[in-house]
């Protein structure tokens, strides 16, 4: 198993970078991941996959809300995608490549990849692999970490040097609507930790003090939570968790 580094614990964690769309700075793009930087707060991006395979710094599968395209993002290819404008004015949807090389290892990188199956089931693997390939050569300290554990589980094999978790939560039904029950109750209990030589969680930090997550860190994970936007939430969070990942507001 593959340890989270300390740094990872040091400094609050930008939920898709340090974004505020009013002031020009969309989710997860490159003014936001400045802004981060420049406060030295450690980042949380999202990768998705272009139509022709390429890893793509984006959170939502639809490209509406954060955009003026429309539909789903994975019938864009990276070049239609990089052409795109956002809401908060930039032009382009970066790729992983492109953040890397400007990040360069200033701050820790936290990376979700996002699930590509659709149910969080096994169905998934070229985007892992474009993503450990894109990483290859990488000098700073970078993290990996989904919802879905087969995603992590091909991450073992393909980059097994970097260090993996799990994103969870209590997956309540009215937030995970298209999840079969039986799947939320199987993702609840967190069963494949061991199973991916997982270092750490990023729990949501409403449902921090579930039993699962007490068992987990007493057998030595450590314990991030999401997404955090107030001080008193943080305040809260701190109490179990070891770390936040935060929006909205900007920590002391």
């Amino acid at each position: 198993m593959i340890t989270l580094p300390d740094i990872f614990l040091k400094s609050p964690i930008a939920h898709r970078a340090l974004h505020d769309e009013a002031n020009g700075r969309a989710e997860n793009n490159f003014a936001a991941i400045d802004a981060a930087i420049e406060k030295g707060f450690g980042i949380e991006i999202d990768i998705q996959q272009s139509k022709d395979g390429q890893a793509m710094v984006f959170h939502d599968y639809h490209l509406n809300r954060l955009t003026e395209g429309t539909g789903p993002f994975a019938q864009h290819t990276a070049a239609e995608l990089r052409r795109l404008r956002f809401r908060s004015g930039e032009i382009g949807v970066p790729t992983l490549a492109e953040v890397l090389d400007h990040v360069k290892g200033r701050v820790p990188l936290l990376i979700e990849i996002k699930d590509q199956d659709g149910i969080m089931g096994p169905n998934v693997g070229t985007l892992e692999r474009e993503v450990a390939r894109v990483l290859t050569g990488y000098i700073g300290p970078v993290a990996l970490m989904s919802f879905n554990p087969h995603a992590m589980a091909v991450m073992a094999e393909a980059a097994p040097q970097i260090p993996r978790g799990l994103t969870t939560c209590g997956y309540k039904p009215q937030d995970w609507p298209l999840l079969k029950e039986a799947t939320r109750a199987y993702l609840r209990k967190i069963p494949d930790y061991e199973r991916i030589g997982a270092s750490f969680v990023s729990h949501q930090w409403t449902d921090l003090a579930s039993e699962r997550i007490e068992e987990l860190k007493e057998a030595g994970a450590r314990i991030l939570s999401w997404t955090i936007r107030t001080a008193a939430e943080a305040a809260e969070a701190a109490r179990h968790a070891e770390n936040i990942t935060f929006e909205g507001y900007v920590p002391a």
